[in-house]
């Protein structure tokens, strides 16, 4: 078997594990340990898949033998494989989270081949090299997280998921938009032959590629949650399960973004204004998501938000490859990378906290719990290291993180989106202190009621994943060196799709767009 083909095991690794689930659909137990092994083998396909591509460069591979353009082209670069792995870290943590987590009602309703299902969507959008498979693998994602947000039945799940779908529907229908009209420009929908073909069409029709690039925007922008497009986020991630949320926290908001860098860095020529059109919205959205936090009394809302506030912060990074310097360009999109693997561990470890303490303190509403730091000191640390790494307490990796989209704004000298970037932190640490100061330090309120006591084995299991994510926030802030490295070869490589472009094997595209008059007549 060629090499290329290890780009498809973190792929087919949950696809596998979410088939055998739903033959074995009367045996809930059998399902949960098939989840942990397909979370692991897609955990263990990521690592292979970095070290592949660290070791060898861009891998490729085309389905069925046909070459690129008319195949089916799945391709791992850098970001695409470190995504992966991120991927497997988070959906290992969650399914052993769920364990503990899941009710035996929701289990039955095969919740572990959904939540395998959704890992290999999410897989499969970092790994295509085809724009309309990357819609394939969005909607995936989309009906695996409805059935998840919605699995249970309860009053505020089905509204919030109503609410996530709607939205998430109108951004599917205007992708798919986008794919067609791409296709009726170009004649393809390889994203490598987009790369030479949209150049070509710039050249002649740029307001055609500028339109067709804000359709996509604003596609993507729904599913990343950017400001204006993000009011189904806070509306929608509060009301599943904890294991749910902290799921769609960590991952989903971060396909989007991936999108927007990959089409922006790939599949488009550089475009007038879209730097400094970035720059706005990336401010416009750390603005607007910690004001919303800073606002809420209830801890999984307060998150929610700030899954909106720190997409700014990656959203900045992407914005500086509008920068008329390399450097600006390089240091920008790889804080963006480095952003992102930092917000993902973090973020889903938050939600996990908050559904410890949710359980010990009997409510998510920080007016009806307290004194957690006395009961359970081991979880007021739980709390803290995520929590102060976003934050950006040093030398957690969120300090390291902020620190290099400051910088990067800096010298490109975006001034008021870094501007918002130290004021929405500055507000993150007040919402942070707010969880601290309610829900740990002050006494249990007398009106609390106590929730029954929960098993040393389920606290254990819900511990475990929690744990091991905050260990892992901790050795990257102490040792930030080999993970920025890597983000910054990353970063290389989107600025350099020439490699991409080799490796996927259309580099005589260009020519043929010239030649066989559809690059855009």
């Amino acid at each position: 078997m060629s090499s290329g083909w290890i780009v498809l095991l973190p792929l087919l690794a949950p696809l596998a594990a979410a088939a055998a689930g739903l033959l074995a659909w009367r045996a809930p137990r059998i399902q949960a340990a098939l989840g942990i092994v397909g979370a692991g083998a897609q955990l263990a396909a990521g690592l292979g898949l970095l070290q592949q591509v660290l070791r060898e460069g861009v891998q490729a591979v085309q389905l069925g033998s046909w070459p690129a353009p008319f195949g089916i082209t799945f391709a791992a670069d850098l970001l695409g494989a470190v995504m992966v792995v991120v991927t497997g870290v988070i959906g290992l943590a969650v399914t052993v989270y769920s364990l503990a987590d899941i009710d035996p009602g929701r289990r039955a309703f095969a919740y572990f081949p959904l939540v395998q299902v959704l890992l290999a969507g999410v897989a499969g959008a970092f790994l295509t090299g085809d724009i309309f498979n990357l819609y394939v693998c969005f909607e995936v994602l989309l009906m695996a997280s409805f059935v998840l947000l919605a699995l249970g039945g309860e009053r505020a799940q089905m509204a919030g998921a109503l609410t996530y779908v709607t939205l998430n529907l109108v951004s599917s229908a205007l992708f798919l938009a986008g794919v067609g009209l791409t296709y009726g420009i170009t004649r393809s929908l390889n994203m490598a032959e987009l790369h030479l073909r949209l150049g070509v069409v710039a050249e002649s029709r740029p307001e055609l590629v500028l339109a067709l690039a804000g359709l996509f925007f604003v596609a993507f922008g729904i599913k990343a949650a950017v400001f204006p497009l993000y009011t189904w986020l806070p509306a929608s991630y509060h009301t599943p399960p904890v294991a749910v949320s902290a799921l769609l926290a960590g991952l989903l908001t971060k396909v989007g973004v991936y999108a927007l860098i990959r089409v922006l860095t790939l599949v488009f020529p550089p475009l007038p204004g879209v730097g400094t059109f970035l720059l706005a919205v990336a401010s416009l959205t750390m603005v607007f998501g910690v004001l919303g936090a800073v606002a809420m009394f209830e801890t999984r809302r307060i998150l929610s938000f700030h899954i909106v506030s720190q997409i700014g912060y990656m959203v900045m990074g992407l914005a500086l490859v509008g920068s008329d310097s390399p450097a600006v360009r390089a240091a920008g999109l790889a804080a963006a990378v480095l952003y992102i693997v930092h917000h993902i561990i973090v973020k889903a470890n938050l939600f996990l906290v908050s559904g410890i303490a949710a359980r010990l303190g009997g409510s998510f509403q920080l007016a009806r719990v307290g004194g957690l730091a006395a009961a359970a000191p081991w979880l007021a640390l739980l709390f803290l290291i995520p929590a102060g790494s976003l934050a950006g307490v040093p030398p957690l990796s969120g300090f390291w993180a902020k620190l290099a989209v400051v910088r990067a704004g800096l010298a490109g000298e975006a001034w008021w989106t870094v501007a918002a970037a130290l004021g929405a932190g500055l507000l993150t640490v007040l919402s942070m202190v707010k969880i601290w100061t309610e829900a740990f330090w002050k006494p249990a309120p007398d009106t609390a009621t106590p929730p029954p006591p929960a098993a040393r084995w389920r606290l254990a299991l819900l511990a475990a994943p929690s744990l091991g994510l905050a260990a892992l926030t901790v050795a990257i802030g102490l040792y930030p060196r080999p993970l920025y490295e890597l983000a910054r070869r990353a970063a290389e490589q989107l600025l350099a799709p020439s490699n991409y472009v080799a490796a996927v094997g259309v580099a005589t595209a260009h020519d043929s767009a010239r030649g066989d008059g559809k690059g855009g007549q």
